[in-house]
C-alpha cells in the first residue's frame, strides 16, 4: 500500500459513498490514479463495492488510528507517553529498536496501520490488516540489566488482560509466556526484545499485536485459532480507545516492574493463566517435548512444570506450550 492508497482510505473510512471525482479533485489526482489506489485495496483484503453513479464505498467502516482521539482517551497518563502513528512501516519493534540504540526517551510509542514485516515470537509472521488489529511497539527503559527483566513479557500479558477486560471482554486469559487467550482462540500476542547492558541500563522494546475486527480476507491466512476483541466483547471496538486501555494499563504495570520486577504481579498473573494445573506438553527448541502439570510460574517468570522426574523451571522463550487436555474458557 502506498501513501495515495492511504490517503484514499481515510476517505472512505466512515463507510459512506464517495465519487471517484470528488476523491481524485480532492487528493489532486486523476480518476485512474483513484481507480489504481482502491484497487491496492481489494488486493490486501479490504472489500470495496463500486456502483455505476454513486462511486466507491467500503463493504464496512473503519476505525483508523488517530492520535488525538488515543491521546483524549489517555487522560492523565497521556504525559508520560510520546505517540506516533504511521500509515506504514517494516516493523514498528524493528523501528524501535533503532531508535533505542539512539538514545530515544523511554515512553515512546509507534503505532501502525500496516506492517510488512510484522513478527510474532520465533519469528513467526503476524497478520495484519488497516482497521483490523492494533499493532503497536513501546519502548521503555530500565536502570537494571537484561537479567531483571525475567518476566516482563508476563506483566506485559497481565496490563493488556486488565485492558481487555476494561473494553468488555469476558472468559479472557493468559497463556505463558506471551499469548493472550479468549476461549480457547489467541486474541493477542506479546514480542519484547532488548538493548543495553547485561548489569544495566537497558532498554525494552514491548511489541504488542491485538486482533480487534477481522474480515474473513485476514482469518484465512492465519493457521492457527484466532479470535478477535469484536467477538469476544460481543461489541464493536475503537481501536484508538483499545490502544489508549492498553497504555493506560501498562504504565502502572512496568512502573512497579522497575521497581520489585514481577514476583508482585506473580498471584495475579497466575489467576489470569488459563494453562495453571492442566496437564500439557512443551515443546522444546530442539524438537524434543516434556509432558507435566502446569504448577505455576516462580518469581522471574519462568513456568513451573511438575514432571515424573521433579519439578522444571522453563524460561520465557524457551519453548512452545500446548494443552493436552482441554484449556478452560476463564481465567
Amino acid at each position: 500500500m502506498n501513501a495515495l492508497t492511504f490517503r484514499a482510505l481515510r476517505m472512505l473510512a466512515h463507510g459512506d459513498f464517495r465519487s471517484g471525482e470528488a476523491m481524485a479533485r480532492a487528493l489532486g489526482v486523476s480518476r485512474a490514479s483513484i481507480w489504481n489506489a482502491l484497487q491496492a485495496l481489494d488486493e490486501i483484503g479490504i472489500e470495496v463495492f463500486r456502483v455505476r453513479g454513486r462511486g466507491y464505498r467500503l463493504s464496512e467502516p473503519l476505525t483508523l488510528l488517530d492520535p488525538q482521539a488515543i491521546e483524549l482517551a489517555l487522560g492523565c497518563v497521556a504525559s508520560y507517553f510520546n505517540l506516533e502513528v504511521l500509515d506504514r512501516v517494516d516493523s514498528t519493534n524493528t523501528l524501535l529498536m533503532q531508535r533505542a540504540a539512539a538514545g530515544t526517551a523511554s515512553g515512546t510509542v509507534v503505532a501502525a496501520e500496516w506492517q510488512t514485516q510484522g513478527r510474532g515470537r520465533r519469528g513467526r509472521e503476524w497478520h495484519a490488516l488497516p482497521g483490523a488489529t492494533l499493532t503497536f511497539s513501546l519502548l521503555w527503559r530500565f536502570a537494571q540489566g537484561a537479567g531483571f527483566l525475567a518476566g516482563l513479557s508476563l506483566a506485559v500479558g497481565l496490563a493488556i488482560a486488565r485492558a481487555i477486560a476494561r473494553c468488555g471482554v469476558q472468559d479472557g486469559g493468559l497463556k505463558w509466556p506471551n499469548d493472550v487467550i479468549w476461549r480457547g482462540r489467541k486474541l493477542g500476542g506479546v514480542l519484547i526484545e532488548m538493548h543495553g547492558d547485561m548489569l544495566g541500563p537497558s532498554a525494552a522494546v514491548i511489541g504488542i499485536g491485538l486482533n480487534c475486527r477481522m474480515p474473513r480476507s485476514l482469518l484465512g491466512r492465519i493457521d492457527q485459532p484466532v479470535v478477535d476483541l469484536a467477538t469476544a466483547a460481543k461489541a464493536n471496538v475503537d481501536r484508538n480507545a483499545v490502544l489508549a486501555s492498553v497504555l493506560r494499563e501498562l504504565h502502572p504495570v512496568l512502573t512497579a516492574f522497575a521497581k520489585e520486577g514481577f514476583a508482585p504481579l506473580r498471584t495475579e498473573w497466575q489467576r489470569c493463566h488459563l494453562y495453571h494445573g492442566k496437564v500439557v506438553e512443551v515443546i522444546m527448541p530442539d524438537g524434543g517435548v516434556v509432558n507435566g502439570t502446569v504448577q505455576g510460574v516462580a518469581d522471574d517468570g519462568a513456568l513451573l512444570l511438575t514432571t515424573g522426574a521433579g519439578t522444571l523451571r522453563l524460561h520465557s522463550g524457551d519453548v512452545s506450550l500446548r494443552a493436552t487436555t482441554p484449556a478452560p474458557v476463564s481465567a
